[in-house]
């Protein structure tokens, strides 16, 4: 039998639930806050970052001082916690996916840059007992272009990133994965990739399951593109 893959990484934010529409309502209701609006270009700029980088690219992007981060950075995780408490939606075949991953035994980790505050409010959604490890945005130095959430969370699963898969929807979350050496899959949902990024690439993750996981080892050696 295959090793392959040796684990599942998913990513959290736009790749297992549809929660970058809730990032919006709140860095607009910042950006209001502070007497400006929230471009929509400056928004795709953020996606797959981290909560504090977004802040500071909205002040940025507003003209007003990076020392007031911190202050808005705690406004804004208040009203993350208040939108995340209502609920988040699977993305389409996420959910399936990793229940199918948990039924095999196949070890699945939780990688997000979502700080754990945050996160764990989904988590409780989508149930902690159906990850083995979980790593978030504030339990890392360096986080995601970086590679080390993916390298911290392969060592904590005790697994070869090289033989593992990562499934990512952001350029921040699949550089750092590709950075890594994980096999990596794109699901973009708010931004699409720069077409030079090599990486394997689907719609959603609607129908997909271990069996189309698996059979990407032998693909591994022909175009990227799927």
């Amino acid at each position: 039998m295959t090793d392959f893959p040796q684990a599942v990484l998913f990513d959290m934010d736009g790749t297992l639930v549809d929660s970058e529409p809730r990032w919006d309502v709140a860095l607009a209701d910042l950006a209001e806050l502070l007497g400006g609006r929230l471009d929509a270009d400056v928004r795709k700029t953020m996606v797959g970052t981290n909560e504090g980088a977004s802040v500071v690219i909205l002040l940025e992007s507003l003209g007003l001082p990076i020392e007031s981060a911190p202050e808005h950075q705690a406004w804004l995780r208040r009203r993350m916690q208040e939108l995340f408490a209502a609920g988040v939606p699977w993305k389409p075949g996420a959910r399936e996916l990793l229940l199918e991953a948990c039924a095999a035994d196949l070890p699945t980790a939780l990688v997000t840059s979502t700080p754990r505050e945050l996160a764990d409010l989904l988590l409780q959604q989508m149930g902690p007992e159906n990850f083995d490890v979980t790593i978030c945005g504030d339990e890392v130095e360096r986080k995601k272009p970086h590679p080390e959430p993916y390298h911290t969370t392969a060592q904590k699963l005790g697994v070869d990133i090289t033989r593992s898969i990562v499934l990512e929807d952001s350029l921040t979350g699949v550089s750092s994965a590709i950075a890594a050496g994980a096999v990596t899959i794109a699901i973009p949902s708010e931004v699409q990739l720069p077409p030079e990024i090599d990486v394997h690439t689907l719609d959603s993750l609607e129908g997909v399951d271990l069996a189309y996981l698996r059979a990407l080892e032998s693909r591994r050696s022909e175009a990227p593109q799927i």
